[in-house]
């Protein structure tokens, strides 16, 4: 595995990013098909094993326990130093006043939570899942710097949002002097391109690294358009994102005929295509089962040909924004 530098820090990462959506208590928060424990921790370690050292969860993740798996597997399985731990905070952890959001009270009282799920005393990387209009942008930024300066979180990232808004919050973090946000986590993958439009620009000018989510569209990349799975059938947020448009369905089988012609998995084309954009430190690879894992690994080194790369993007169409 080589490594590289998320985004303008000194901070080294695989380039690619295990997702740990896919790891928890089925009968936990809102997703029926993510693994319990006894089946995602060989998972976990087969990541490691490959060289992977960027694992990202979220508190919201199956009520909590994905983190609480991923925190036990990754204390048995790897060094703490040598890991790079990301979590989240935005969505609802309790009914109630102050139970969702990136109020100071609730960006404190989560990133604890998320510690002791975790089972570490700090995070590598603290992300905002998502922009909240209901708080003052000032105070989540003091809170999120606070963090950091009591040794609590190391870096700290964003995620989905309009580029003004996460340019909005870059200007207050840098006239404030408060710790600024290094990486974007956003929609990114052949289907949905639209954060090539502004966000990247943002991105690329201010050194921030970017670590795209979903990059396999929910596996619509990875198998013929109409082919589903058990995820697919339940996955509510997933029906939302893809299949609106018929250039979506096009675009998928153009990556099957540049996988035949390759003789390799589709996943490796959708993932190579994803990560050779300069402005990519890590797609956010979701591994429910070994194959999944061969084929993100296999994928970094598959170099995708100028010819290739216009068969991949001619058939795209603009698509509305999705995923905020």
């Amino acid at each position: 595995m080589r490594y590289v530098k998320l985004g303008s820090t000194g901070l080294d990462i695989s380039p690619l990013a295990l997702g740990c959506m896919s790891y928890g208590s089925p009968d936990r928060g809102n997703h029926a098909w993510t693994l319990p424990e006894e089946q995602s921790r060989p998972l976990i370690r087969a990541a490691v094993e490959a060289g992977i050292n960027f694992f990202d969860t979220a508190n919201v993740y199956s009520d909590g326990s994905s983190e609480e798996i991923v925190g036990r597997a990754l204390a048995e399985y790897t060094r703490r130093e040598d890991t790079v731990i990301a979590t989240k905070v935005h969505g609802r952890m309790h009914e109630g006043p102050n139970g969702a959001g990136l109020s100071r009270k609730a960006i404190l009282a989560e990133l604890d939570n998320s510690l002791r799920r975790l089972g570490t005393d700090y995070v590598d990387l603290y992300q905002i899942h998502r922009f909240d209009p209901t708080t003052p942008l000032e105070e989540t930024l003091e809170a999120l710097h606070d963090v950091v300066k009591a040794g609590k979180v190391r870096y700290l990232g964003a995620s989905s949002m309009y580029a003004w808004q996460f340019s909005k919050a870059l200007y207050l973090q840098r006239i404030n002097g408060w710790t600024r946000f290094v990486t974007m986590q956003d929609h990114y993958n052949l289907i949905n391109r639209e954060e090539e439009r502004e966000m990247f620009g943002l991105c690329a000018d201010q050194g921030i690294g970017v670590l795209p989510w979903s990059p396999l569209a929910r596996g619509k990349l990875t198998r013929p358009w109409d082919e589903t799975t058990s995820r697919s059938e339940t996955d509510e947020f997933g029906k939302t994102l893809y299949g609106t448009l018929d250039a979506d369905r096009r675009v998928s089988d153009a990556v099957g005929t540049v996988a035949e012609a390759r003789g390799v998995p589709r996943a490796q084309v959708a993932l190579a295509w994803v990560s050779r954009n300069p402005v990519v430190a890590a797609p956010i690879v979701g591994v429910g089962k070994p194959g999944h894992l061969e084929d993100a690994v296999a994928s970094l080194d598959l170099e995708l040909t100028d010819a290739e790369v216009t068969a991949l993007e001619e058939l795209y169409v603009p698509h509305p924004l999705i995923g905020f």
